[in-house]
């Protein structure tokens, strides 16, 4: 989120041509911790809708539980 991006902890999840990669990390860096390369084009995107899929899928979870808790 914006706190995130303001203390420079963004992760990036990034797809393409690796050489092109190699060259733009240093500015990707600067505003994030956590650099990755996933491979080809598009799987940074693909890597990056999983992992939201795996966060909602969390969250789903954990508001059902509290339904759960305090209609019991």
């Amino acid at each position: 989120g914006v706190g995130a991006a303001l203390a420079g902890n963004l992760t990036f999840m990034v797809g393409g041509v690796e050489q092109e990669f190699n060259a733009a990390k240093e500015l990707l860096t600067c505003m994030g911790s956590n650099v990755v390369y996933c491979g080809d084009v598009g799987t940074g995107q693909a890597a990056k809708i999983c992992n939201n899929m795996l966060l909602a899928i969390s969250m789903i979870g954990t508001a059902e539980a509290m339904n759960l808790g305090i209609r019991l």
